[in-house]
């Protein structure tokens, strides 16, 4: 019996026959990957069909051709350059190499490795940074153990969760370098791609598959644009690095409008033109460290077609992105020459079927997430089963703790561990019966659940301790920051302090409640730490650019500063009032008079 005779034999209401046929969209794909093949004229199709080839155009370069994509070798950047004598991918040879040596490689190589996930960060750290590819953000106990062993026995002794749910391992020394990228692999994992001009991890909502309000599981999607981009070797030349989540329209957000790619599901209703159901609708250049949220294309995708939909998007950027100016080889910059609308021409031009247009409002508005929905304890859509969203601050983990939750996991759970884009995991499919002991043993390991804290909303870079451009240690200001907080306050409602190293905003500052962007100081004839504060950011529903309000903040007056503007909204707000509504209902002079007094 397929599908269409369910939803028509059985008296279920419009509601619940446009839940089951997301619910069967999401199942129909789970234990497989989605389908994106090539047709012999290179159009990207999502049917599978006898003889077709991937016709994808090989790198248009060579030295005698003296262009690259029809950019001339002449006007090449330097990166391009590197990638024309060798492509990162390439560079296995060296990387035994530097190993078997213990060596740190030169510029150009730095670059290159890379493309294996290693990233030589002197002066910062005269070592290799690990960073890994994990799509979904979805770990078994068995991975998370085997990161733990990397962290431990090569590393320095410690993992960070990132922005992109993924995990960052430091302090390899470079003879360790193959050893790291071997055991990964031996757990099933890779970092191949996680760095420079590649597709970083694709994410996916955290609780996937078990919100009972989601639309559709996104994971088969997340995991088979990662699975094409590994098997695809034109999708390793891009301009620049490019961003992709799959948002499935539930209960907790990926925050999928801060991508260059946004696949967020909407409910279409009857009488719209079109079939209604379950699509994504794709949201285009998103890059909050430029101020800019990602602009909704236009368009409806089916579910299964939203992987090659991907691949085109991506190829279009490949194709006309700059490569002649790294600051501007972003794809909001090519989407600000050409307009959206010839954008997208260039992708169906890709594709072996048309797109679906449909404006935003004429789609069911999405069910407004809960805030901090990936803290604490939720019922699960499967019944007497929930998920435990564990505070991780700033994601920093000792391996002694990952081994530990991986423990929690399959004693409790499922062996299954979901990381967040808020450097936060969950612990899933925690039967009703063993949530009490679960939530005891995150206490005891040094980690808590608690929505309201400052902890719980706190995001940070990994800060001057590990990267040269970071004008800031943000990840140990952050903690000595939550401690005084939450000391001298006590919130009622979530909120997010976002401390970013510099303005390429790993940790997306201009997002937060709270954005803090690392700054060197002048206090008192002195250079010191200190920081540009920017108010009432916010994502999704709350969309919005915050602003700044205070300028060049030394460390040291910081937490005072932060204590009288939680305590000053926390008098003043309305009856339940949120700190961004708070802070947008006044303008900025209002703002720097209100926390000035």
């Amino acid at each position: 019996m397929n599908t269409e005779t369910i939803l028509s034999d059985v008296p279920f209401t419009r509601e619940q026959k446009e839940y089951l046929q997301g619910y069967f969209a999401g199942l129909a794909c789970n234990g497989m990957i989605p389908f994106v093949g090539h047709l012999p004229d290179g159009r990207i199709t999502n049917v599978p069909e006898p003889g077709l080839v991937n016709s994808a155009a090989e790198l248009a370069t060579s030295a005698e051709e003296k262009a690259v994509y029809g950019t001339p070798v002449s006007d090449l950047c330097e990166q391009e350059l590197w990638k024309l004598e060798q492509h990162g991918l390439d560079a296995w040879d060296k990387l035994l190499e530097h190993a078997n040596e213990d060596k740190f490689p030169d510029k150009p190589d730095t670059f290159r490795f890379r493309y294996h996930g290693l990233f030589y960060v002197a002066p910062a750290q005269k070592s290799f940074m690990l960073r890994c590819r994990i799509p979904a953000g979805e770990l078994t106990s068995v991975q998370l153990r085997g990161l733990a062993d990397i962290a431990q026995e090569w590393g320095g002794g410690y993992a960070d969760i990132t922005t992109r749910a993924n995990f960052q391992i430091r302090e390899i020394a470079p003879r360790n370098m193959v050893k790291c990228l071997l055991k990964l692999q031996e757990i099933g994992l890779t970092s191949r791609g996680s760095g420079v001009d590649n597709v970083r991890n694709i994410t996916a909502t955290p609780t996937a598959g078990i919100d009972k309000d989601e639309l559709i599981d996104t994971r088969p999607f997340a995991k088979g644009l990662h699975h094409y981009i590994l098997n695809n070797r034109d999708m390793y030349d891009l301009p620049r690095k490019f961003n992709v989540a799959f948002d499935g329209g539930g209960s907790v957000t990926v925050v999928a409008d801060t991508n260059d790619i946004g696949f967020a599901a909407i409910r279409v209703p009857e009488g719209k033109g079109v079939a209604p159901g379950i699509y994504f609708r794709v949201e285009l250049a998103g890059i909050t460290g430029h101020q800019q949220f990602a602009t909704d294309a236009g368009v409806l995708v089916k579910p299964d077609q939203s992987v090659a939909v991907a691949a085109a998007i991506i190829r279009v950027f490949v194709e006309n992105g700059d490569r002649t100016n790294r600051k501007r080889a972003r794809l909001k910059y090519v989407i600000e020459k050409w307009g959206l609308a010839k954008y997208m021409e260039e992708v169906e031009r890709k594709l072996a079927f048309q797109l679906v247009r449909l404006p935003l409002d004429q789609c069911e508005p999405r069910k407004v997430p809960i805030q901090h929905g990936h803290i604490g304890v939720f019922k699960q859509a499967q019944p007497g089963l929930n998920y435990i969203g564990a505070v991780i601050t700033v994601g920093r983990m000792k391996p002694k703790q990952m081994r530990r939750i991986a423990d929690v996991a399959q004693n409790y759970g499922s062996g299954e561990v979901r990381l967040t884009v808020w450097q936060n995991l969950i612990i899933p499919n925690v039967p009703d019966a063993f949530v009490e002991t679960a939530k005891k043993n995150l206490v005891k390991m040094g980690f808590h659940h608690s929505a309201t804290g400052i902890s719980g909303g706190l995001i940070a870079c990994t800060g001057n301790t590990g990267c040269q451009w970071a004008a800031t240690n943000t990840k140990g200001q952050a903690v000595l920051l939550a401690r005084h907080l939450e000391k001298k306050v006590q919130l009622d409602l979530p909120i997010n302090i976002h401390l970013t190293g510099c303005p390429n905003s790993c940790a997306q500052h201009y997002m937060g409640d709270i954005g803090l962007l690392g700054a060197k100081v002048n206090q008192g004839g002195d250079t010191v730490e200190g920081y540009h504060v920017v108010l009432g950011g916010g994502f999704g529903e709350k969309q919005a650019v915050a602003r700044e309000i205070f300028r060049g903040v030394a460390f040291n007056e910081l937490p005072t500063l932060l204590e009288h503007v939680l305590k000053v909204y926390l008098a003043k707000r309305d009856r339940g009032e949120s700190f961004v509504d708070f802070t947008r209902r006044h303008s900025v002079k209002e703002l720097q008079e209100l926390f000035s007094s």
